[in-house]
């Protein structure tokens, strides 16, 4: 991996050659590792030759056919792979702010249409006319991918390409659900989830002065949770957690970032009266909270980001506020990596280096 502020790579020569990238040609297949052809470029794009890749639990979810409202969007071969980090090796001639070089970010959202409603009104994440990365358009899990310039973001230096790669999904979603929850100073919430999302909402979190309360079914996830700042954890596999919860009053917020229908089970019964629930994981069955039970509770969720959302977290990384805990893996390893995070081995982020 090329390390922060070291040499770029020089432009790439298409003619001789192709490269190495993990294409799903057909959903609930495993991905095939192969050659491919090195994308060509519109002239408001960047080719980006990774260095860094990381996984993604919406990943697996798009492979395995989890989500079928996604189902015809979903390009055909396609290369999933939407925390995306590596240098600008070319660019299309209307392309004026980025310089070959340049280190760049891509996630989820790979183009917005700047002209909609939801983009005038600073909800560009929510944009009906949007590309996404890693499943209508290629992404990042290949040696080179392409990217709208509009949407590749420089990385400060402070930030190594591993650790910076997962803030552009994990990480966006992290601050979108603080955000969202309104978080003030003082205010206690809890994250139930403590994985490659849930482990950066708590940082985020503590970096708004918040107190955290981490609620797992791993005591191993619960020590990383101590270890990031939590102020009290609590294992939902042993501990009576709503009873836990209603003794201490409730806290302000809860943000979900399990995909479990158990833990919203729980977690809706955590939230005090006039609080916030934040679904940000998303089980494949429908969540259901009793009408009776609402005590003036909101609702809310999180659609990943916007771009403004990311450099307030990309800021918040390089003053060493937060931290992903990463695990570097290769591109032929994808299959165990899946496996792995079908079990629930994952701790944090796996990032797969180029």
């Amino acid at each position: 991996m090329t390390a922060a502020g070291s040499q770029a790579p020089e432009v790439v020569e298409r003619k001789t050659q192709s490269m190495r990238a993990a294409v799903m040609q057909e959903p609930k297949q495993p991905l095939s590792v192969q050659k491919a052809e090195i994308p060509e470029l519109e002239p408001d794009e960047v080719l980006i030759k990774v260095e860094a890749s990381g996984v993604c639990h919406s990943d697996l979810s798009v492979i395995e056919g989890e989500w079928p409202q996604l189902k015809l969007l979903i390009k055909k071969d396609l290369i999933p792979g939407h925390e995306v980090v590596g240098h600008v090796v070319e660019r299309g001639n209307e392309v004026r702010d980025l310089e070959i070089g340049d280190r760049v970010g891509v996630g989820w959202v790979h183009w917005t249409c700047g002209t909609c409603d939801m983009c005038k009104e600073g909800l560009e994440n929510l944009c009906p006319n949007q590309k996404i990365t890693g499943v209508t358009v290629n992404g990042g899990f290949a040696e080179f991918m392409k990217a709208k310039a509009s949407h590749a973001l420089k990385i400060p230096k402070a930030i190594s390409s591993a650790e910076a790669a997962p803030l552009f999904c994990a990480g966006v979603t992290s601050y979108r659900a603080i955000k969202n929850a309104r978080v003030q100073p003082g205010q206690r919430i809890a994250v139930f989830g403590i994985g490659g999302v849930g482990h950066l909402v708590i940082q985020i979190a503590r970096a708004f002065g918040a107190q955290v309360t981490a609620v797992d079914i791993s005591d191993e996830k619960l020590k990383l949770a101590r270890e990031l700042g939590a102020d009290q954890t609590m294992n939902a596999s042993t501990e009576e957690v709503v009873k836990q919860f209603r003794k201490q009053g409730g806290v302000r917020a809860v943000i979900v970032t399990s995909a479990a229908k158990a833990a919203y089970d729980q977690a809706f019964h955590a939230v005090r009266p006039a609080g916030t629930l934040v679904i940000v994981g998303l089980p494949p069955e429908d969540l259901n909270f009793s009408a009776f039970q609402m005590r003036e509770i909101k609702i809310t969720s999180v659609a990943t980001g916007t771009r403004e959302d990311l450099k307030a977290v990309l800021n918040l990384a390089a003053e060493g506020k937060i931290r992903c805990r990463v695990e570097v893996s290769q591109l032929e390893r994808i299959h165990d990596i899946f496996d792995q995070m079908r079990k629930g081995r994952i701790a944090a982020r796996v990032v797969m280096q180029m």
